[in-house]
């Protein structure tokens, strides 16, 4: 209890919050390694997971060789990279671990909602006269929007926790608020430090959350497809569908 009375002590006091080791400007550090990694792990996972989606071929591939990045430590990676030239280059060997821990829920994600679409809705869109990238961008990519910002949520959590780590190469974030906690032997510190960890990750899922709700798209293509693909409502045909034609009733009244 003393120690949790300590961490919030720790937290509102103000000297702790400027200077270049305060928690602002490690706050900032953090956002900018966590933002720019998602942003790079989107721009090389998004496009590739999509493309293998609509073509439907070689996304098993793909989503299995970038899982394996999921059995090496990210820490491990983070270390041997700044033991290699990279390490002479601030924050590099932080971005590229990152972006190895970011790509497979992107890359994942994105390639099964793309082939969770129902074919029967893709083929009804094909009917319609749309062309391939019309189906991808009106029916295909509307209908695997929940599952790719799945990916985008899990990344980003994942990410924003991880990039604690870049303070074991020496570098940025809020991980060096924890690791100069240890140093000092300063128990309040370090779980002041693993809090606002901690707080910052549920800031950033509920804010995807909210960008997930902001920006679903109009689905009312995807629907026109759906329906179609459905056929009438009911599933059945028409009740006259297979009845004969008549021809005009004959007038028998004199």
């Amino acid at each position: 209890m003393n120690d949790l009375i300590g961490a919030w002590t720790w937290l509102t006091t103000a000297a702790h919050w400027q200077g270049e080791k305060g928690v602002g400007n490690r706050l900032g550090e953090h956002l900018y390694y966590s933002g720019v990694c998602l942003a790079i792990a989107s721009l090389v996972a998004l496009p590739l997971a999509l493309w293998l989606g609509h073509l439907g071929k070689g996304g098993t591939l793909a989503v299995n060789i970038s899982n394996v990045g999921r059995a090496v430590p990210t820490l491990a990676v983070l270390i041997l990279l700044s033991l290699t030239p990279l390490g002479a280059h601030e924050g590099v060997p932080t971005l590229i671990a990152l972006v190895l821990f970011a790509v497979p829920p992107l890359l994942t994600n994105a390639y099964l909602g793309m082939r969770e679409v129902d074919r029967p809705v893709v083929e009804a869109a094909r009917g319609m006269g749309m062309s391939g990238w019309q189906v991808f961008r009106r029916v295909e990519l509307p209908l695997a929007q929940p599952l790719l910002m799945t990916g985008l949520r899990t990344a980003g959590v994942q990410v924003v926790a991880t990039a604690t780590l870049a303070a074991m190469a020496g570098e940025g974030g809020l991980g060096r608020i924890i690791t100069a906690g240890f140093g000092l032997s300063d128990t309040p510190q370090v779980i002041a430090g693993a809090f606002l960890v901690a707080l910052l990750a549920v800031l950033v899922e509920g804010v995807l959350v909210m960008v997930t709700r902001l920006t679903a798209p109009d689905r009312g293509v995807a629907g026109a497809a759906r329906g179609r693909a459905a056929g009438p409502p009911g599933g059945g045909l028409r009740a006259d569908a297979g009845a004969p034609a008549r021809g005009p009733a004959s007038d028998t009244s004199y």
